[in-house]
């Protein structure tokens, strides 16, 4: 039976890049996630019938909101639920069921690389139905009936058992509860050889993958150690834990530094890996050689025919304004073109469903291509893998032959997290303020705010970060983060190109020590953060 409960608007329901994030206490609250998943349906049109994905990355809280999702999708009109068992799916794992089932869309459940746990983070988003992030479009709906929402629909029967797979009935919904892993590798073993990269580690290749007690440890098991032949262990931290076991589930050199210091090590495994909460994220690490997402992603794109379902080659590939360059000089050399756009996974959706791209890539440790509409962790790493197969080189040798072709990009990205939200906006209004006053000065060529004019819908997207440009092509880039849920999160990105082979062995940031203090001194981060230090540097 539907009962419709009234209920009242909650300020702040507006969703980011990556759907609405806040505290697990927030979403705690009486009929607060239930506001948010009415105002989706109710932002939505022609549903009625029609498949929903449900899922998300295990943390505190999934359980109990898949529930809410699913009796409120029968409540609603939904003819079919796919839900994850347990009610795992990454976020990839998702945007694949999406795509491969036909779905009207999905729910995803999580805060990506956020911290888990009572006191830890939490998300919804909508996906839509071509598997990638909902568009501005729909969000902007779904914020405007957050605001006035009157009422929420809800199944009164309890949501079935969603830890055995199978199909059951919640008032005229079927719910079918699917194997979270098993449409994934399928996908896996049509873009990968396989074969090639059992034979890598039947010839001694060894690694270690940290799934850091998140979603992609069922994954990463069940591809590498099963259908890839990976010694058992090569998963660690494979079991997804509400909490992440305590982790801080971001795959970078901070939280992964456990998997950083083993690489480095006269003990080190040929390859190292790591995924993040909701598994769209990567770090890649060779033996004594850390890979920077930003080169990875123009790696990736520069080998990716050697992986058989990217054989015929590159349409194009995406970056978003934050990430280095490196991946320009890659399509150059291709001869196809390469996309600047503003950050946020959506912005690469419509040039994937275009044709118009292959790979994309973020600095923020996502990378993907045209097989979902999501980044996507693992298959990066599956990329790595069969690069290496093929290659039968180290990590650190085809980094520096890539660089010897290429030039190197020195790239590194400090971040002031939760710096008060007023501190921040008027240090990022200053720079703007000084945009026509700056240029002539420090050797600064240009100055501006990133805007983006999508090339297949024509829509624009302003006030994307500070760019400030020199002479010599180096970069300093101002940004606001949107994925955090308290105060905000200052991204200052310093990049610089070199050409020359022989200063390509220097230190990240010894190379870039002039431009990082510069960057401190124009924005007068210290003065209007009370920071001296980034919290974090990639």
């Amino acid at each position: 039976m539907i009962e419709t409960v009234a209920t009242t608007p909650f300020d702040g329901q507006k969703p980011g890049t990556s759907g609405l994030r806040k505290k697990v206490p927030v979403f705690q609250q009486k009929n607060y996630a239930e506001n948010f998943i009415q105002s989706i349906f109710d932002g939505l049109d022609g549903f009625a019938g029609k498949t929903l994905v449900v899922g998300g990355d295990g943390r505190y809280y999934n359980r109990e909101v898949i529930g809410t999702a699913i009796r409120m999708a029968a409540a609603n009109g939904f003819g079919r639920v796919m839900v994850g068992r347990d009610g795992l799916l990454s976020t990839p794992a998702a945007s694949n069921i999406i795509r491969q089932y036909q779905a009207f869309g999905g729910i995803v459940l999580s805060a990506s690389h956020n911290p888990g746990g009572p006191d830890g983070d939490f998300g919804i988003k909508y996906n839509a139905s071509n598997g990638g992030p909902a568009s501005e479009k729909i969000t902007d709906a779904i914020f405007a009936k957050t605001k006035t929402i009157t009422s929420y629909r809800i199944e009164r029967s309890p949501a079935p058992d969603i830890g055995r797979i199978g199909s059951s009935k919640l008032g005229a919904m079927t719910v079918e509860v699917i194997d979270p892993v098993a449409d994934y590798a399928g996908l896996m073993q049509k873009l990968f050889d396989f074969d090639a990269i059992r034979a890598l580690f039947k010839s001694g290749f060894a690694m270690r993958f940290d799934a850091m007690s998140a979603i992609t440890g069922p994954y990463a098991t069940a591809i590498l150690e099963g259908l890839l032949g990976a010694a058992k262990g090569t998963v660690v931290n494979g079991t997804p834990l509400p909490d992440f076991g305590g982790h801080h589930p971001d795959p970078n050199l901070v939280h992964a530094k456990e998997l950083y210091d083993l690489l480095m090590s006269k003990d080190a495994p040929d390859l190292g890996a790591a995924s993040d909460g909701d598994g769209d994220r990567n770090l890649i690490i060779g033996r004594n050689q850390f890979v920077t997402p930003s080169d990875s992603l123009a790696m990736l794109a520069a080998n990716a025919r050697l992986a058989p379902g990217y054989a015929k080659g590159l349409a194009g590939i995406a970056r978003s304004m934050p990430t280095s360059a490196a991946a320009d000089r890659v399509a150059a050399k291709l001869g196809i073109k390469c996309y600047e756009t503003p950050t946020g996974w959506k912005f690469f959706g419509n040039l994937l469903d275009a044709g118009m791209a292959t790979i994309c890539g973020e600095e923020s440790a996502g990378t993907g291509s045209d097989h979902v509409r999501e980044k996507d962790g693992l298959w990066a790493v599956l990329l790595w893998l069969n690069i290496l197969a093929k290659r039968r080189q180290s990590v650190a040798d085809i980094v520096r032959q890539h660089w010897r072709d290429f030039g190197r990009n020195y790239y590194s990205r400090h971040d002031y997290e939760e710096v008060d939200a007023e501190a921040a906006s008027g240090l990022m209004k200053s720079l703007r303020d000084r945009m026509g006053t700056l240029p002539g000065s420090h050797a600064i060529k240009a100055m501006d705010d990133f805007a983006y004019d999508d090339p297949v819908d024509g829509s624009r997207t302003e006030g994307q970060g500070i760019r400030i440009l020199f002479e010599d092509g180096s970069r300093i880039v101002y940004r606001l983060s949107g994925t955090g849920t308290a105060g905000a999160t200052l991204r200052v990105y310093i990049e610089r190109f070199e050409p020359d082979a022989a200063r390509h062995g220097l230190e990240t940031q010894a190379a870039l020590v002039d431009l990082i203090a510069l960057s401190r001194q124009l924005a007068g981060i210290e003065a209007r953060t009370g920071r001296a230090q980034p919290s974090v540097i990639t």
